[in-house]
């Protein structure tokens, strides 16, 4: 490992998401140190790893646990839903706060020698926010489409970042001025919410086709019903420990899609951090060594924090 990220999940999982146990974190950047199986295909898998700085996806699959006979969804090409599905720091596999951590060849993605660790890091976060673009094709295809994102916490400054990067004019809410003026840029707008809840009788002005998700709060899946126009779309990104309450009756009056989005492209990812067209490193807060892991994971919980790394 050369770098690891700590994101709001594994601060849920400390709160007893997931009722993992073991070595946590899952955004990472590292160095290939060895090559395991046998024979010509360790030397292969040698010739074109070893020595390599990759970033790992973060969904251990049929292929990767080396199961002969594959599930129906990885046979049907949604490997990230495997059935057997291991997570690298979240679901039965250790992950990257540690010196070393092991991945199957097929999680690893080459990270461009202009690239830096700082921002090879943000790899599998800037992918989930990438997502967005697949499953909202609409959104993807239409330059100048308008797109409201619901906090301004990590993951949704790099949705912000990858929708503005695509072209689509993005109104952030918050809480926070200095989160939401970290946020800014070309064709993006913040306002802050000086409530604890956006107006669910919302103008028709002020309502929009598509509404990311992304406070890892349980009260943000109301806060952006409230904020989708009729026949939107509303896409739902934050995982968290515990229930979330909300009325679904406008999700049927109003014709809502309701989108859960998850994992993403990561060649996508690096693609545009290869161009340089988003760079993260300002929402980079602090950097431990991992001998003070426990200091960072308190760091990171602290009002105001952005990102958080690691460095074995």
């Amino acid at each position: 490992m050369r770098l690891a990220g700590i994101c709001s999940t594994d601060l849920e999982i400390l709160r007893g998401y997931h009722n993992f146990h073991g070595t946590l974190g899952h955004e990472c950047v590292g160095e290939v140190a060895q090559c395991g199986g046998a024979g010509a295909a360790r030397r292969r898998a040698e010739r074109r790893w070893l020595g390599r700085r990759v970033a790992g996806e973060v969904n251990i699959t049929c292929r990767g646990l080396g199961r002969r006979r594959l599930c129906s969804y990885c046979r049907g090409g949604m490997s990230a839903h495997c059935a057997h599905r291991r997570a690298l720091g979240i679901l039965g596999h250790d992950g990257a706060f540690a010196e070393y951590l092991t991945l199957p060849v097929g999680n690893l993605h080459r990270v461009p020698e202009n690239v830096p660790d700082e921002c090879a890091v943000f790899t599998e976060p800037l992918a989930a926010a990438c997502r967005i673009l697949e499953q909202a094709p609409g959104l993807a295809m239409k330059r100048g489409a308008r797109v409201a994102v619901l906090g301004d916490g990590k993951l949704a400054q790099l949705i912000v970042r990858v929708l503005a990067a695509g072209g689509a004019r993005v109104t952030v809410f918050g809480h926070h001025g200095a989160k939401l003026k970290l946020a800014g840029g070309p064709g993006v707008t913040g306002v802050l919410l000086r409530r604890s809840r956006a107006k669910r009788d919302a103008p028709a002005r002020n309502r929009f086709p598509f509404v990311v998700e992304a406070t890892g709060a349980p009260e943000g899946l109301a806060e952006a019903l409230g904020l989708v126009e009729p026949r939107g779309t509303v896409v739902l990104k934050s995982t968290f420990h515990g229930a979330a309450r909300l009325e679904t009756w406008p999700i049927v009056v109003d014709e809502l899609t309701v989108l859960g989005s998850r994992c993403g492209p990561f060649a996508r990812a690096l693609e545009l951090l290869h161009a340089g067209r988003v760079d993260p490193r300002p929402l980079i807060s602090a950097v431990f060594p991992l001998a003070q892991a426990p200091e960072a994971m308190r760091a990171a919980q602290a009002p105001g924090a952005m990102k958080v790394l690691v460095k074995p």
